[in-house]
């Protein structure tokens, strides 16, 4: 051996592979593993706590399920293919809808029906993965009965009568309901081989926990964080200025119950500072983006919603100011604007020009001191960051965040990210100075994830001065999640004029189509130039609108399509979703979700659109993948291993073996 490093390396691999039987069987079964097709990628992006779309999109992979139906049942009505897909994806929904609908006899022959429709779906998709594979993915409980039938050969004459009787003592035990619903998940979990979950999970849809409890449980998954899961992470590492950021959101889209029932955050102490100080105040301008007017008891909890919403925006402002003031690299000096109000004249100086505001009613803020949080506030923070930092669910999920997570990833020669690479005017690389180096391109992405990282481990200590930087991740110019120039809050709440509230995207989003900067970012991230795609979201894109997802000659995807209910009045589609399997790249656009019971009711599915994008010419194989590489190094280990054996530097262990 000629590095000692080597052998040390290979004594630790004979430990699982003692022998050379059990090395050339691993061997075997990697090289076989090789030349499987690649598996189906699902890419989705802000989904914003919109649980039952995202639940609808991961049930149906986009449409995934429906296609291999078609391709399977060729002769089926229109309806009868419907009809499978959503046993497939709300099997329990649908057998009670049709348990009611039909008599005991003719509901009997629909179940056995669609249950031999099932096992032949599964057994098509069952063909891209080694029987190992799919023999992680069974119910313990069917596991034996599913193998069974998923590889015998039914329509073989010695078989046909073993496979008949399966499925009659299936119905003869009453396990018909049980069975159907878990083949129904294990066609759901083969169709998608891994999800991408490209940001902004949190914030204004009402069920973020609901989803990341889906995404704790999914078989495979990445998430590239998003500007509002930061907030949220940071919020957890104690942050002061997220917590204030997570909560003020929370209040703004009228959402505090994902805070108070799904996370179990006591905002008590908050709404009694609202109370007090802000009671006879209209809030006029807090009052909650999907508040109805018509609804009397809906109208008490809003104004309630609203004086909370004020008093936490207050807050904020004024936490900021430390911050700010102890870390002039974010250049977020501009955000300091409590100190420019003129109080008497109810105006404000920004850039040496006074302007008149809609709202002067400052009760918590000492004109002779205006960051200052006074006792109430002071206790009020605290309380929460206790709150936040000592939530078990909130902290078990963020910790997921961070395990699953990154500010960025390249998959399969892909490039994910959430918002953008933050560019100068002239199309290179923004740099930022941290701890006195500069950083850009790639290196920025890499060093504010580590300062974000270690936040969150030291998240319990007094001094964690790196939980800043969540702060100019949420609202920084050169941020890669924020993806603007400024972020104007103060002036959207409290300003009339127009021209102070625009906040000018960053050149990413300007320059990004020009060949020399595209190019310069692929050679920078280190994918290929005649591959590899580009795929974020962050800013709503509307296909309606003569709007293109699809940019720079198909090297740029951009999905977010607006999933959020709040984007309706705005954008006319659903979402986008992004789907690669082995043959294509291929984009969804989705129409509204309504709710899930008029789903189930019609039967019909709510994508409106698929565009193949790009078609490979020869499918993709497994060695064409990020796992085929690290595969490849396996085998290529195991082959050192063999030799070792073969030539006496190692010798196998045969008791270990048995």
């Amino acid at each position: 051996m000629e590095c000692s490093y080597e052998l040390k390396y290979l004594k630790l691999l004979s430990k699982e592979f003692p022998t050379v039987q059990a090395v050339s069987t691993e061997l075997i079964n990697l090289t076989a593993i090789l030349n499987l097709p690649k598996g189906t990628e699902h890419f989705l992006t802000d989904i914003h706590g919109e649980y039952d779309i995202f639940n609808h999109f991961i049930k149906n992979g986009s449409g995934a399920i429906k296609e291999k139906i078609n391709l399977i049942y060729t002769d089926m009505t229109e309806k009868e293919k419907n009809t499978l897909a959503f046993i497939i994806y709300y099997p329990k929904q649908m057998i009670k809808k049709y348990e009611l609908l039909l008599d005991e006899d003719t509901y009997q022959s629909f179940l056995r029906d669609n249950l031999l429709r099932i096992i032949e779906v599964s057994i098509y998709l069952s063909q891209k993965y080694t029987k190992s594979r799919i023999r992680k993915s069974l119910p313990k409980e069917f596991s034996y009965i599913i193998q069974e039938l998923l590889y015998e050969n039914q329509h073989a004459t010695d078989k046909e009568a073993y496979y008949k009787a399966i499925i009659d003592a299936i119905f003869k035990t009453k396990r018909e309901k049980r069975f159907i619903i878990e083949m129904a998940r294990l066609i759901q979990r083969l169709t998608i081989d891994r999800l991408h979950v490209v940001g902004d999970i949190f914030d204004r849809g009402p069920n973020a926990q609901l989803i990341m409890n889906k995404l704790e449980k999914y078989h495979s998954v990445d998430i590239e964080w998003g500007n509002h899961d930061i907030i949220w992470m940071g919020a957890a590492a104690g942050s002061e200025i997220s917590i204030a950021n997570v909560i003020r959101i929370s209040a703004r889209y009228n959402n505090l119950d994902t805070l108070e029932d799904g996370y179990g955050i006591n905002l008590l102490p908050l709404a009694a500072l609202a109370d007090k100080y802000y009671r006879l105040d209209t809030c006029a301008h807090f009052i909650p983006k999907n508040y109805n007017n018509k609804d009397t008891i809906d109208k008490d909890r809003s104004l309630l919603v609203a004086k909370m919403h004020k008093a936490m925006t207050i807050i904020q402002f004024k936490l900021e100011h430390q911050v700010v003031k102890d870390n002039p690299n974010f250049g977020l000096d501009d955000r300091l604007l409590l100190d420019k109000i003129d109080f008497k004249n109810k105006k404000i100086r920004i850039n040496g020009v006074f302007y008149t505001m809609n709202d002067s009613f400052f009760p918590t803020v000492d004109p002779r001191d205006p960051y200052a949080l006074n006792p109430e506030e002071l206790k009020v923070i605290t309380h929460l960051k206790y709150n936040f930092l000592n939530n078990d669910l909130l902290q078990r999920h963020v910790n997921f965040l961070y395990r699953h997570g990154s500010m960025y990833l390249k998959y399969n020669n892909n490039l994910l990210f959430h918002g953008c690479i933050p560019l100068d005017d002239k199309g290179g690389f923004a740099e930022m100075e941290i701890d006195g180096k500069v950083y850009k391109g790639l290196s920025l992405f890499e060093e504010l994830e580590k300062k974000i990282r270690t936040s969150f481990l030291n998240r319990y200590d007094k001094h964690n001065p790196d939980k800043d930087y969540f702060m100019f991740l949420w609202q920084g110019e050169n941020s890669p999640l924020f993806g603007k120039k400024s972020m104007k809050t103060f002036e959207r709440y409290f300003l009339y004029n127009p021209e102070l509230k625009q906040e000018p995207k960053n050149n990413y989003f300007l320059l990004r189509e020009k060949p020399e900067v595209l190019k310069n970012i692929y050679d920078e991230f280190d994918i290929s130039w005649d591959k590899s795609k580009i795929i974020n979201g962050h800013v709503p894109v509307d296909i309606t609108k003569g709007f293109s997802p699809v940019i720079a000659d198909g090297r740029i995807y951009s999905i977010d399509g607006g999933m959020s209910t709040t984007y309706s009045d705005e954008i006319a589609i659903g979402g986008y979703t992004l789907v690669s399997d082995s043959y294509r790249l291929f984009l969804i656009s989705h129409d509204r979700f309504s709710n899930l019971d008029d789903l189930i009711e019609k039967e019909e599915d709510i994508i409106s659109l698929q565009r193949s994008e790009d078609v490979n010419k020869n499918r993709e194989y497994i060695y064409d993948t990020d796992k085929g590489k690290t595969l490849a190094d396996e085998i290529n280990d195991l082959y050192k291993l063999l030799d070792a054996y073969r030539d006496g530097t190692l010798k196998e262990n045969y008791q270990k073996n048995k």
